[in-house]
C-alpha cells in the first residue's frame, strides 16, 4: 500500500482545512440546493423533506460510527507507519459498511412510513416526508459506502478527491432537481420524488469514481472475497478496535440527532406549522455558520490521529488550541454576517413575513450559540482523534437530554417563548459540552488512549520532522 504513504508529506492545517471545508460545503450544498428549489413547490415540501432528512442524518451518523472509528485509526497507524495494518483497517470497514448499508436500506424501504408516523405531522408534511424517505432511504448503502472511502481517503491526507467527488454529484444533483420539479427535457414534474431520485442517481456516480480514486490514490483494491480470506480473529480485532472508537462517537452524534427530533416534535406540536418551517429553514442556514468550525475539527483530528500514532503528543495538545482559537474567531465573524444579512437570506427561500422576523430573532442568539459550538467541535474531533470517544459520549448523553431537550420544552412551551427559548437551550448545551470538553482536553488524561501500542510502530525515526511540520 505504497501509494497510501503520506507521512513524508508537510501536512499542514490548511492543507487539509480548506478541501474538506469546500467538501463539506458541498455536502451542506445538497440539502440547500433541494430546499431553495422546493421552495417554490411548496413550503410544506420543504417541512417534509426537513423531517425526513433528520432521519437520514442519523443514518449517516450510524454509518459514520465506522468510517470515524476506521479514519482515527488509519490515522494513527500513519502516524505509527504501520501501513499494513491501516490498510486492513480500510478493507474491513468498507465491507462491514456495505453490509450494514444493505440491511438499513431494506428496512426503510419497508418501514418508512411507520418511523415517520412517530412525529406528529400534518398530512400533506407526512406525505412530502415519507415520498422522500422511502426513496433516499432504500439507497442508503450508498452513502455508507461512500462515506467510508471518504474518511479512508482522508486519513491518508487526500481530502481534495472527495471534495472534487462531491463537486461534480451536486453539479448533477442541481440538474436533476431542475429537471424533476420544472419538467425540463421533457422528464415528467414529480416534485418531492424527483427530488429525491436526482439526489441518489447523483450519489450512485459519485461512489463509482470514488472507488476508482481509492484504488489509484491509496492502492487500495477492495474485494469481497480477500476480506473474507482475512483471519477471523484478525477481523474481530480490527472490529473491535473501531467500535472503541466508532461507537462512543457515532452514539454521541446520534443522541445529539434523536434529541433534534424529540424538540422538533415539540416544535409541530406545540408551536404550529409557521414555527416548524422557519426551524428548517434556519438550521439550513445555519449549517453554513458551523461550516468551518467542523471543517476545523476534522482537519485538526486527522493532525492528531498522526501526531498521536508517532508518539508526539506535546505536538497534539498545542495544535488542539491553536486550531480552537481559530475556528472560534472564524465562527463569531461569520455569525455576526448572518445576524446582519439573515432576513436577506430567508427572503431567498420564502416570502412569509412571519417565518423572516423570527428567523432574524434566531440569528441574533446564533451570535452566541456558535462560537460555543465551535468548543465542541474542534474540541471534540481532537479529543476523538487522540482515542477519547467515551468521554464525549456521556457528556453528551446528559447536556443534549438535561438542557438542549428540557430546556428546549421549558423555555418554549412552558414559559411559551417559543422558538426563541428553543434556540437560547441549543446555546446553553453548546456552551456546556465546550467548556467541560476544553477542561478534559487540558487534563490530558487523553494521552493514554491510543488504540497504537508500541509493537504496532515500525519504522518511526526519533528525529523525524518531515510529520506536519506545521505544528512547530
Amino acid at each position: 500500500m505504497e501509494k497510501g504513504q503520506v507521512l513524508d508529506k508537510r501536512i499542514t492545517l490548511f492543507a487539509l482545512l480548506w478541501p474538506i471545508l469546500i467538501e463539506t460545503f458541498l455536502r451542506m450544498l445538497f440539502g440547500t440546493v433541494d430546499t431553495f428549489m422546493l421552495s417554490g413547490y411548496n413550503d410544506n415540501a420543504v417541512a417534509g423533506v426537513g423531517a425526513a432528512n433528520q432521519y437520514v442524518s442519523i443514518l449517516i451518523l450510524l454509518f459514520q460510527m465506522v468510517s470515524g472509528g476506521s479514519s482515527i485509526i488509519i490515522s494513527q497507524y500513519l502516524g505509527a507507519r504501520n501501513n499494513k495494518k491501516a490498510s486492513d483497517v480500510a478493507m474491513v470497514s468498507i465491507m462491514f459498511n456495505l453490509v450494514f448499508g444493505l440491511f438499513i436500506s431494506v428496512i426503510l424501504l419497508v418501514f418508512s412510513g411507520k418511523i415517520l408516523g412517530l412525529m406528529n405531522f400534518q398530512r400533506d408534511v407526512y406525505q412530502y416526508s415519507k415520498e422522500f424517505l422511502s426513496i433516499l432511504g432504500s439507497f442508503s448503502f450508498i452513502q455508507a459506502v461512500s462515506i467510508t472511502i471518504s474518511a479512508i481517503l482522508r486519513s491518508h491526507g487526500h481530502v481534495k478527491y472527495p471534495m472534487y467527488v462531491n463537486m461534480g454529484a451536486n453539479a448533477l444533483n442541481i440538474l436533476g432537481n431542475f429537471m424533476f420539479i420544472y419538467g425540463m427535457f421533457g422528464m415528467p414534474v414529480l416534485g418531492v420524488k424527483g427530488v429525491a431520485i436526482s439526489t441518489v442517481s447523483s450519489q450512485l456516480i459519485g461512489l463509482i469514481v470514488i472507488f476508482i480514486i481509492l484504488k489509484n490514490k491509496v492502492g487500495l483494491r477492495f474485494s469481497v472475497v480477500e476480506v473474507l480470506k482475512m483471519p477471523k480473529n484478525a477481523i474481530a480485532q480490527i472490529l473491535k478496535s473501531i467500535f472503541k472508537i466508532g461507537g462512543p462517537s457515532a452514539g454521541e452524534s446520534i443522541s445529539y440527532n434523536i434529541s433534534q427530533v424529540v424538540i422538533t416534535g415539540l416544535i409541530a406540536t406545540y408551536m404550529g406549522e409557521y414555527a416548524l418551517q422557519t426551524r428548517f429553514y434556519v438550521f439550513n442556514l445555519m449549517f453554513y455558520i458551523m461550516l468551518f468550525g467542523l471543517a476545523t475539527g476534522q482537519a485538526t483530528q486527522i493532525m492528531i490521529g498522526h501526531l498521536i500514532g508517532a508518539g508526539r503528543t506535546d505536538d497534539a495538545y498545542k495544535t488542539c488550541l491553536r486550531s480552537l482559537k481559530i475556528a472560534v474567531t472564524v465562527s463569531f465573524i461569520v455569525a455576526v454576517m448572518f445576524f446582519i444579512f439573515g432576513k436577506v437570506f430567508l427572503g431567498f427561500f420564502t416570502d412569509n413575513e412571519n417565518i423572516i422576523t423570527i428567523g432574524g430573532m434566531l440569528f441574533a442568539i446564533t451570535v452566541i450559540l456558535e462560537p460555543g459550538r465551535s468548543f465542541n467541535l474542534v474540541v471534540g474531533f481532537s479529543l476523538k482523534g487522540a482515542g477519547d470517544a467515551r468521554f464525549i459520549l456521556y457528556l453528551g448523553l446528559v447536556s443534549m437530554w438535561s438542557v438542549a431537550v428540557f430546556m428546549s420544552y421549558f423555555l418554549g412551551v412552558v414559559l411559551h417563548l417559543g422558538l426563541i427559548g428553543v434556540w437560547t437551550a441549543f446555546a446553553m448545551d453548546e456552551w456546556i459540552r465546550g467548556i467541560v470538553m476544553l477542561k478534559r482536553w487540558r487534563s490530558r488524561a487523553w494521552e493514554k488512549m491510543s488504540v497504537v501500542s508500541k509493537e504496532d510502530k515500525v519504522g518511526i525515526e526519533t528525529k523525524d520532522e518531515e510529520l506536519l511540520q506545521s505544528v512547530n
